[in-house]
């Protein structure tokens, strides 16, 4: 059974790191102080959820209740998901565009970080604040072709930005865009073992080495998710710094 005050401490314990990185207002970029935290997205199966616990992630993903993604969990599967999940890896719950009170139902259910892959504003992020519990740790995605795309990512309110190459679907974007990133931040694209490794040299040089790495579609074989390659691409992200 899942240990939800162990979960929650260590999820709130991860994101401090970022607040603390987090530059002050003309300040440039701060580089992150801790190791790159490292998230497997996308989880489906109990199986996913086993090979999570034996890969060791920080964060481990499950998008909850969007038609749209084959990924998608509904909030009963959601709940078996959860109480499956190892204590020391935080629950991500990713969704799209949905009412906050139902967001705040799946933390109320277990998850413990919220990620909001969707068209939410600030004063979505001001709602939901309002209806979650003090302290749950809020992610914002973006996807990102350009440096408008940074820039606006760079602005939210949210506690840390995700920029992607294109939801899930295994697309890097120009890693040399990174260089317009002010704030700490997960990347996510595409990454997967074989270039984790080359995505955070990309970033470093940079000047934006990221908080976090995101993974999905990468840590996949035909579709699913394969146990050796989740391993690996969590031994290749937390490796690429040593």
């Amino acid at each position: 059974m899942r240990d939800r005050r162990l979960a929650t401490e260590h999820a709130r314990a991860l994101l401090v790191g970022a607040r603390a990185d987090r530059p002050r207002a003309g300040d440039g970029p701060a580089a992150p102080t801790a190791p790159v935290a490292v998230k497997l997205c996308g989880l489906t199966r109990p199986r996913d959820v086993e090979a999570a616990n034996a890969a060791a992630p920080d964060m481990a993903g499950f998008v909850v209740d969007v038609p749209s993604s084959r990924r998608s969990v509904g909030f009963e599967v959601l709940v078996d998901l959860l109480a499956a999940l190892d204590p020391r890896v935080a629950a991500v719950g990713v969704f799209v565009d949905e009412p906050p009170e139902l967001v705040g139902l799946a933390v109320a259910a277990g998850v413990d970080v919220v990620q909001l892959h969707g068209h939410e504003d600030d004063a979505y992020l001001r709602r939901l604040r309002a209806t979650l519990p003090a302290g749950v740790p809020v992610i914002q995605g973006f996807l990102v072709a350009g440096p408008d795309d940074v820039e606006r990512a760079d602005a939210s309110a949210a506690d840390l930005i995700l920029l992607d190459g294109g939801r899930g679907q295994g697309r890097p974007f120009d890693w040399g865009l990174l260089a317009g990133v002010t704030r700490p931040y997960v990347l996510a694209g595409g990454l997967g073992p074989d270039n984790v490794a080359l995505a955070l040299r990309a970033a470093a040089r940079a000047g934006a080495r990221p908080w976090g790495v995101d993974m999905s579609s990468g840590v996949e074989t035909d579709g699913a998710k394969d146990p050796i390659k989740m391993a690996a691409a969590v031994a290749a992200a937390k490796g690429a710094e040593r």
